[in-house]
């Protein structure tokens, strides 16, 4: 491997992460994206609504100022959720910051872009009022971008268990063009108990008796000195 696949292969290692390092955040980002972007059309059937005051009512400004900024908080979070690479989760994050300050700031917009009425809250207190201006957009767009800054912060970090998961596929695969080790060879089965028993009385006696040894001799030893022939002389 050369310097150049080393280089690329380190900066790959970087971008690799744990899909579970951005889960919780961008499963949070999908719910909220998700009633930021419903709540303004079905908010009437709780007496929870904006106007104008009807049920699926859609409005030029509703897109721009609520379900721009929803959908964009939903994608964020979908790339948070499943991604495992470090840059496009990054991305996932930083779309939902600028989903959540939208939300805060749009309606400030308005006039520049023409977009026509924002509506009002429909409430007949103080509180209610504040409730709605929380939930709908500016309660809602600030906790957006908290999320969106904390699953940035996290992802900015490189962990000892990022590192760890980066290089675990390379630890299990073989290294390229590395000898294989020769396989054993099977060691030879060792004689039968048997045999062996067999043979060993024949060559200890085959080493008790000499070759050499003149026959009467031998015979000495199994019928005494009677059949020596110096005996026999005398």
């Amino acid at each position: 491997m050369n310097d150049l696949d080393t280089g690329v292969a380190a900066r790959g290692s970087r971008l690799e992460m744990p899909r579970s390092r951005g889960a919780a955040s961008g499963f949070l980002l999908i719910l909220l994206g998700l009633w930021g972007g419903l709540i303004p059309f079905v908010g009437h059937y709780f007496n929870f609504a904006y106007t104008p005051d009807r049920v699926w009512a859609w409005t030029t400004a509703r897109g721009w100022l609520e379900v721009l900024p929803a959908a964009a908080t939903v994608l964020g979070g979908l790339l948070l959720l499943g991604s495992r690479n470090r840059a496009t989760a990054m991305l996932g994050g930083w779309l939902a910051v600028f989903a959540g300050a939208w939300f805060v700031v749009g309606r400030s917009f308005v006039a520049m872009l023409g977009i026509g009425d924002p509506g009002a809250p429909v409430a007949s207190t103080d509180w209610m009022r504040a409730l709605l201006e929380i939930t709908y957009f500016s309660g809602l767009g600030a906790l957006i971008v908290f999320l969106g800054a904390l699953a940035l912060g996290r992802l900015s970090v490189r962990s000892l268990r990022d590192i760890r998961h980066a290089q675990r596929p390379a630890a299990s695969a073989p290294a390229a063009g590395a000898p294989v080790p020769p396989e054993r060879a099977p060691e030879p089965a060792p004689a039968a108990t048997g045999t062996a028993a067999a043979d060993e009385p024949v060559t200890e006696r085959a080493a008790e008796t000499p070759k050499d040894e003149p026959e009467h001799h031998r015979l000495g030893g199994l019928f005494g000195r009677r059949n020596h022939p110096t005996t026999a002389a005398r």
